[in-house]
């Protein structure tokens, strides 16, 4: 699974198949995700000062295929645009529709179920449910060792909670999955109130400041985080306003 398959999965109600958070960004949070991807794969990096080129403009390390068709062509943008800053590639890859195409790729593989129906009987909506939640159940396992039992994560999931932290869905995404991934002795249904996910979003904030990962990979991380970050606000207040024009 890629983070961006990841990050969907958490952010899909399993029963309604319908989004569990706000997904006004989510082709930019996707956009984070592949660049993140990328880095962990070894193929971009951000450059240092032996690159002969300006620092922390991202570079390519690696030109060889991912075997990924939608990471291949994120590695093509970057190619495209070597030397630029991660924010400036957040919507040329956006333009890609890697949520979207993520999804319809978890749905081929079996890990989620394509429901296409009407809303009002008039307008076509399609639903994505779980079919498989194993890999997810894993996930949210993880997740809440590291968000809930301050454990320690690893370089991938350190990068995927700082991008859930980035897009400010940290608490969210675990709270809308109740207690699934807690220790069996937790029991009953917990409810998640304020100060929980307080807790989880300050935890998740301080995994992305913690070195969980070596200096570069966190370096790089940490501006994908950033761009993300800025890409997530504009599009929250650009789906803000149109509501309230429309």
């Amino acid at each position: 699974m890629l983070i961006l398959e990841d990050y969907l999965l958490l952010t899909l109600d399993d029963e309604t198949g319908k989004a569990a958070v706000d997904v006004s960004y989510r082709e930019q949070a996707a956009a984070g995700a592949l660049l993140v991807e990328l880095a962990l794969l070894g193929r971009a990096d951000l450059a240092g000062d032996g690159d002969g080129g300006r620092v922390g403009r991202i570079v390519v390390r690696d030109t060889a295929s991912t075997q990924n068709a939608l990471l291949d062509e994120a590695l093509d943008v970057v190619r495209s645009k070597e030397g630029a800053t991660p924010r400036a590639l957040i919507e040329p890859i956006v333009r890609l529709k890697p949520a979207t195409r993520a999804i319809e790729s978890l749905a081929e593989r079996g890990v989620l179920r394509r429901e296409q129906g009407r809303i009002l009987g008039i307008f076509p909506t399609t639903r994505w449910p779980a079919a498989d939640s194993r890999h997810e159940d894993g996930l949210r396992t993880e997740l809440w060792r590291v968000l809930v039992d301050g454990g320690r994560p690893d370089a991938r999931t350190g990068a995927l909670v700082t991008i859930l932290s980035a897009s400010g869905l940290a608490s969210q995404v675990l709270a809308s999955g109740g207690d699934r991934g807690a220790p069996a002795v937790v029991g009953g249904s917990r409810r998640w109130g304020l100060r929980d996910r307080h807790a989880v979003d300050e935890r998740a904030r301080e995994i992305a400041r913690e070195s969980w990962a070596g200096a570069a990979l966190k370096a790089y991380v940490d501006e994908i985080a950033a761009a993300v970050l800025v890409s997530t606000t504009v599009a929250t207040t650009a789906a803000t306003s149109a509501a309230m024009n429309g």
